[in-house]
């Protein structure tokens, strides 16, 4: 039960951060305001040509960071 409950850990707490940030850019952003002027406080990266990407870039840099703590504090099967 104790090793189960280490590997849904480990899940979770991968996919929690990578959640949050999904939701934060699956909201709808408007550039413009109904006056016609720009938002100063848009996500500019929205609209860059490699936002998406670059995006997904530190979402993976995130995961091998998590999974490289992991393994270094010797919960991913490294033995001690």
């Amino acid at each position: 039960m104790n090793e189960i409950m280490k590997v849904l850990t480990i899940i979770s707490s991968i996919f929690i951060p990578l959640s949050f940030i999904a939701s934060v850019y699956g909201m709808n952003f408007s550039r413009e305001n109904p006056n016609g002027g720009i938002n100063p406080l848009n996500m500019p990266e929205l609209y860059q040509p490699h936002g998406y990407i670059t995006l997904l870039a530190i979402m993976g840099c995130l995961i091998v960071v998590q999974l490289y703590f992991f393994w270094r504090k010797g919960w991913l099967g490294r033995s001690n």
